[in-house]
């Protein structure tokens, strides 16, 4: 085997080994070497050079960029994952019909299309399901995040917070949380437009919590400003009513006669 070839297969052994007992500090070093050991490898994109070693460096460079992707899930980086996705992605796309399917390709791509919807970019999100093929369509993963959107779409919130008993795969999860952080946000920014107040069981419904020590817990660290008391929650504190300023009008109309009589002047 090419001696870079073996260097960068050991080093991954060792990541793999590092990942498995949850050694995400060691996992961030060893990735970092692997990058730039990759950049040795001219088959890789985007030069795609058929070089004697082809194959085997891209389907190994394919695995170590789903490992990344999938390292930043665990580390609860979006900024990671968004890059190292990019980079993954020539793999499932341009060297798509030279390597044989990667069992990981659905759920990172799944991954991906929850990434967008928790970011609001919706656009996106539409944009790479267009790309997606009938058969990716069909996966469960993919299902799994255009069924999500729909249920936000709709205010179908109740749904979106019990799919994530349904998630397809264990690193769902991650994004699924985040979706019904950002779910109960929108519900607790409409409840505060809504209403003055509630009673703890109506806002615990209605923000879709099981009990009210996690309502009580969720106030206390998104929304302070809240007050809960005598088995109310106060949305809006009571606020000093600012002046009403008097609308000028006396003003006003003399100044749209003084400019008619100008037009007037001017025709």
């Amino acid at each position: 085997m090419d001696p870079q070839l073996t260097e960068v297969s050991q080093l991954f052994e060792r990541f793999k080994a590092a990942f498995i007992r949850n050694d995400y500090d060691s996992c961030a070093n060893l990735l970092s070497q692997l990058k730039v050991l990759l950049t040795k490898f001219r088959s890789l994109p985007p030069l795609f050079e058929n070089t004697p070693n082809a194959i085997n460096e891209l389907l190994l460079a394919r695995e170590i960029y789903e490992h990344a992707v999938v390292l930043s899930v665990k580390i609860e980086d979006q900024d990671a994952f968004e890059r190292d996705f990019f980079q993954l992605k020539p793999y499932y796309t341009d060297a798509g019909s030279r390597l044989p399917p990667s069992p990981q390709e659905y759920p990172i791509l799944g991954l991906n299309l929850l990434r967008l919807l928790v970011q609001n970019r919706i656009a996106e999100f539409h944009t790479e399901l267009e790309l997606l093929s009938a058969t990716a369509l069909e996966n469960p993963c993919i299902k799994h995040a255009v069924e999500l959107e729909q249920s936000f779409m709709e205010g179908a919130y109740n749904r979106v917070l019990s799919a994530r008993q349904t998630a397809p795969h264990e690193t769902y999860v991650y994004f699924m949380d985040l979706l019904a952080k950002t779910v109960r946000d929108e519900i607790a920014g409409c409840s505060e437009k809504a209403y003055d107040y509630l009673s703890i069981d109506d806002a615990r419904q209605m923000l879709l919590f099981s009990f009210d020590q996690e309502l009580l817990e969720y106030i206390k660290e998104e929304h302070p400003e809240w007050e809960v008391k005598n088995g109310f929650v106060f949305l809006q504190k009571a606020k000093e009513s600012a002046p009403c300023k008097e609308i000028p009008s006396l003003q006003l109309i003399n100044q749209t006669l003084s400019y008619a009589r100008e037009l007037e002047r001017i025709v």
